[in-house]
């Protein structure tokens, strides 16, 4: 490895930082990441609170009230999940442990995308299953969720597969 003026190494990243700097950079970019998730996770959750409040709600099946009572936990988790990195960062900061907060926290943002999600699924799931009452659905939503899996997790995976230096 060679070292900078700065006493930072070279690492393996081919990156000239110290392990603060790289706790640093990586807390920058997981907290924009976050920002994304959790703007989408607080829209669905707050329209999901709403829909006990319609009309419409007393109409509905025992299958798309369970439905919907799962979609509700399963947004409340994910909220939890994605907001969770900031209240750690605060409670942990001036602390001298960003490297292992880093971890942590990115930790929640996966679990928080797992229930995230979940939670469209299942949102998906209930409002096709509402509006159209067609036998599709299942098979519909399951295309949906195959998209959100690829997007989400294969192109991502195959991308860190195909291009890492390992």
């Amino acid at each position: 490895m060679t070292v900078s003026k700065s006493g930072a190494e070279l690492n393996e990243w081919g990156r000239h930082e110290t392990k603060e700097e790289r706790a640093d950079r990586k807390w920058g970019e997981l907290i924009q990441e976050v920002r994304v998730a959790q703007t989408g996770v607080q829209i669905l959750f707050g329209f999901l609170l709403t829909v006990v409040f319609q009309q419409k709600y007393a109409s509905l099946e025992h299958t798309d009230k369970t439905i919907y009572i799962v979609t509700v936990i399963l947004g409340a988790a994910a909220t939890g999940a994605l907001i969770g990195p900031v209240s750690l960062h605060r409670l942990v900061s001036g602390q001298r442990v960003k490297p292992e907060a880093v971890e942590v926290a990115s930790r929640m943002t996966y679990v928080g995308l797992a229930l995230l999600l979940a939670t469209m699924t299942s949102s998906l799931l209930l409002i096709l299953r509402v509006a159209t009452h067609n036998e599709a659905v299942p098979w519909i939503v399951t295309g949906v969720v195959a998209w959100y899996v690829l997007c989400w997790y294969v192109i991502p995976l195959w991308t860190r597969h195909r291009h890492s230096p390992d």
